[in-house]
């Protein structure tokens, strides 16, 4: 090995062209959404998708991030079966997930404007936790509109159970973005 190589991690995507990298990170997310664990009391699934996607901004960059959750979105509502499920289609985005799909692109973009070039692992883990705050926000707010307009319940079916599972992923992405950065 030489002297001037690093034991630093390393994804192939990393490496890439910018078309790559995008298209790659968009193949990350609907191979997270596919890690799929269903509630029974919310319409809303456990996905892995948030650590992908706060990854995706921290590790290319917030154009390219949000250019590859925009990618996802537009190739899962126009018939590629990519979102949570296998699902597709211009109904998943008005449907009760749509809100959190939109977040993707605002979780990306947030991820890869608030990262720095060498993070440490803590200011990792608050740029990755302050980037999956707009995915759940816009998440419940898109699923007020399908609980009879109540920001309470919609809180309760699609912010609350998934939080602490949200704070494992951020962590998660915090050591992946430290290592890899």
């Amino acid at each position: 090995m030489n002297t001037t190589q690093t034991n630093r991690l390393s994804l192939p995507v990393l490496a890439a062209t910018p078309a790559v990298q995008i298209v790659g990170f968009a193949i990350l997310t609907a191979i997270a959404a596919q890690i799929r664990i269903p509630l029974p009391f919310t319409p809303v699934p456990i996905t892995m998708q948030t650590l992908v996607v706060t990854l995706a901004g921290a590790l290319i960059g917030w154009k390219k991030g949000a250019l590859s959750q925009l990618l996802y979105v537009v190739w899962g509502a126009f018939g590629a079966p990519l979102f949570a499920g296998g699902a597709f289609g211009l109904a998943v985005l008005a449907g009760p997930t749509g809100g959190y799909l939109y977040g993707f692109i605002a979780g990306a973009m947030l991820s890869g404007l608030l990262t720095p070039t060498k993070p440490s692992y803590l200011m990792a883990w608050g740029t990755q936790f302050i980037a999956s705050l707009p995915i759940l926000f816009f998440g419940w707010l898109h699923l007020t509109l399908f609980v009879g307009n109540d920001p309470a319940n919609a809180f309760a079916l699609g912010v609350a159970p998934f939080i602490l599972g949200d704070l494992m992923k951020v962590t998660i992405s915090a050591g992946l973005v430290k290592a890899l950065k």
